[in-house]
């Protein structure tokens, strides 16, 4: 995906590769960030290798001491980092997926830090005198992808079950009657304990592409029940939306209530959630024909996620690589792949503004919320970042 746009490479000098594309890309430098780089004795070197430390590799802040598969990190400063030292001599990544056990941990002294902070332990944490909370609202943006290509979508029945002919999340004004059916505001504040943003486009506010004649999509049921039968289904149909129960916050919960708020428009809806290991080949092999997902720009900008959820699938050009939806506007393709070739930043921007415009009014997907990141922390530690890395908490003095 990231490396698609190079047509050429040329070996400057030992340190120096200069790439050549086939048009102007000024997101090159921004896609090379998302390129590991290793050497080439330890592009042989096997999961066990990395694991024990004997490949280990980097010019990071630590060094790696020892991995215990399923436990922890363990770490040591590398003095010789070129950012400077950090502050702590030695450091250990705890492996804690159960929630309960993570606030735990903080809450007993065991752990000085958590990521992931359970939404309903927000305020428990916040009361504790001697633990801080702290919160970036992220570009993780949590949506509906709805299977808008297929004559026949396998999870679309008729209300006893029966297989439907005509798919009717092809049509545009079934798909925006289910986003008028969904009260995003109730799932932040009920499902997302209220940490979350509501969503109404691609990226959150300010973000690079994002525009402000997008607006989240007001909770309106009768309009939504109005919108079916002009489409010719007056008494709704039968929907299964699919969902991660273990990959984005409360995943299974803003699934389930996704599904009670269409069946109150007369969409019956039922949930099937599972493991991410099991959603995501399933997801991937457009096995599903409602789903709930969530994307992060990586670039900081709104092409990222349209190059890879609303872009008609080109596997050449690295298109609609998550668009497991099969959504597809040829509108939507002219103005991204422009987009892309366009260095100036402003007309850029415009490109990706409308193009964004174009494929949320025709619901190419339904944004939901973006999701809100969370750490707790013991006095005397402070987090200043978005990624949760050992060398960016810092002592509080130094805050």
């Amino acid at each position: 995906m990231y490396t698609k746009q190079i047509k050429e490479m040329i070996v400057v000098d030992p340190y120096t590769i200069r790439f050549k594309t086939a048009a102007p890309y000024p997101l090159m430098p921004t896609d090379m960030t998302q390129v590991a780089i290793i050497s080439k004795g330890a592009a042989k070197a096997s999961t066990d290798d990395f694991n024990s430390g004997r490949a280990a590799i980097g010019t990071g802040p630590y060094k790696l001491v020892r991995y215990a598969n399923g436990d922890r990190i363990e770490l040591a400063r590398n003095d010789a980092y070129w950012g400077g030292k950090t502050p702590w001599e030695k450091a250990t990544l705890r492996l804690l997926p159960n929630d309960a056990s993570r606030v735990a941990a903080l809450l007993a002294g065991d752990v000085q830090a958590i990521e992931y902070v359970p939404t309903p332990d927000v305020s428990r944490i916040r009361s504790e005198g001697r633990l801080n909370v702290y919160k970036v609202i992220a570009d993780r943006l949590i949506y509906l992808h709805l299977d808008s290509d297929r004559d026949v979508s396998p999870y679309v029945k008729d209300k006893d079950g029966r297989a439907i002919a005509k798919n009717p999340l092809k049509d545009a004004r079934v798909r925006k009657a289910i986003s008028k059916a969904i009260n995003r505001a109730a799932i932040v504040e009920k499902v997302m304990e209220g940490e979350a943003v509501a969503a109404g486009q691609l990226l959150p506010e300010g973000m690079f592409g994002t525009t402000p004649r997008l607006k989240v999509e007001p909770y309106d049921p009768e309009g939504a029940r109005k919108l079916l039968a002009e489409a010719g289904y007056p008494n709704g149909f039968g929907l299964t939306v699919h969902s991660p129960n273990n990959r984005y916050v409360n995943d299974a919960k803003v699934a389930q209530a996704v599904a009670q708020m269409l069946t109150r428009i007369g969409i019956a809806t039922k949930v099937e959630a599972m493991a991410s290991a099991t959603f995501f080949p399933q997801a991937t092999e457009l096995k599903f024909s409602f789903m709930l997902l969530g994307w992060g720009s990586g670039t900081g900008e709104a092409s990222s996620t349209l190059k890879a959820l609303l872009a008609t699938y080109n596997k050449e050009k690295g298109f609609g690589t998550a668009n497991r939806g099969s959504y597809s506007n040829p509108r939507v393709d002219a103005l991204l792949e422009e987009g892309l070739a366009t260095v100036d930043d402003s007309k850029r921007e415009t490109l990706l503004q409308r193009a964004t415009e174009i494929a949320i009014g025709d619901t190419g997907i339904i944004p939901l919320h973006f999701q809100v990141n969370l750490w707790a922390t013991r006095d005397g530690i402070v987090y200043a970042d978005e990624n949760a890395l050992a060398h960016k908490f810092r002592p509080a003095k130094q805050h």
